[in-house]
């Protein structure tokens, strides 16, 4: 399962809005016979691509996926057929398919008589694949940069760099995994920024979301040829999030800035928080988040902390909303 998710995380951001699932094929012996992630929109899936891979050495064998095969025929046939027809005798799976339309792989297989077991295990790479197809509605992740006193500028406004360039790499990773990136129109006439992501292989840009009603700047930077941007005159929060469905955005990394952050976490739709502590103190500038909806301690929206690591000098912490939330 390990080496399936590792294939899943190579290709995420590549297959959306289809997930990035990751696949192992092992011989009637148990050993290696081919890995395969799903390839981009009308490519294969990831069984197939590791049952090629396999070739003959499939018949008997297990095979190992991320999430449960699609029984149904989209762009592609059933990944259920191509096991079938493999010959692959038994089948672990990670995640159960939640979108009713391709549900139900697991039954399939095990009527045919392939030997199937559901393995829950945590596949990052899907994580925001498994929110759209469970609610419909992108999946967001409010990432942020502050010192440790709170504050993501100083009095006078400047805010570069709060961050170490060690964060501001992995951020611009991230962004290549993503589908969309959003801020606000005030941010826009604030930092002027161009909301791509950059570095050394970078083939896939995000879509640039700037959502409020004022005018953009003309000569914004979030306007230039680099990548499409989409301005959706609204603060809406479930307006911006159905506008984006449409387009079939499944994950939205929420940049900028407190007001609109703000927004979402008043409308109970930010899915993950992703903050970027520096270990600097600044005393005074603006809060990482306005107008949450929170008048008092006990209306503070509660979060499970799922990881704290280290990110150059900074200290990275990703936790998403409690289930009370």
């Amino acid at each position: 399962m390990a080496l399936a998710v590792a294939a899943s995380a190579r290709v995420h951001g590549t297959t959306s809005p289809n997930p990035p699932v990751g696949a192992v094929v092992l011989d009637a012996s148990g050993r290696l016979a081919g890995v395969g992630a799903t390839q981009p929109p009308g490519g294969p899936h990831a069984e197939v691509v590791a049952l090629a891979e396999a070739g003959h050495r499939a018949r008997g064998g297990t095979a190992v996926v991320t999430l449960e095969p699609c029984a149904h025929h989209g762009r592609t046939p059933p990944c259920t057929d191509a096991l079938l027809e493999a010959g692959v005798a038994r089948v672990v799976y990670a995640n159960a398919d939640p979108n009713p339309k391709a549900a139900g792989g697991a039954e399939v297989l095990r009527a045919a008589g392939v030997a199937v077991e559901h393995l829950p295990t945590h596949v990052e790479p899907l994580r925001a694949w498994l929110h759209y197809a469970r609610t419909g509605r992108p999946h967001v992740t409010w990432k942020y940069a502050a010192t440790l006193d709170g504050r993501t500028a100083a009095a006078d406004g400047t805010s570069r760099w709060i961050s170490s360039e060690q964060s501001r790499a992995e951020v611009h990773a991230l962004r290549t995994t993503i589908d969309a990136i959003m801020v606000g129109t005030g941010t826009v006439r604030a930092d002027d920024p161009r909301l791509t992501a950059r570095g050394t292989g970078v083939t896939r840009q995000p879509l640039r979301v700037v959502v409020g009603t004022s005018d953009l700047p003309p000569h914004a930077r979030v306007l230039d040829e680099q990548a499409e941007t989409l301005h959706l005159r609204t603060h809406d929060p479930d307006v911006v999030l159905g506008e984006l469905a449409k387009r079939n955005v499944v994950d939205v990394l929420l940049e900028g800035g407190p007001t609109l952050a703000g927004a979402f976490a008043r409308a109970g739709r930010i899915d993950r928080v992703l903050a970027y502590v520096a270990p600097k103190l600044l005393g005074d500038g603006p809060a990482a988040l306005r107008d949450a909806g929170v008048s008092t301690v006990t209306d503070a929206v509660g979060l499970v902390v799922e990881q704290v690591s280290m990110c150059g000098p900074d200290v990275r912490i990703s936790a998403v909303p409690s289930p009370a939330h």
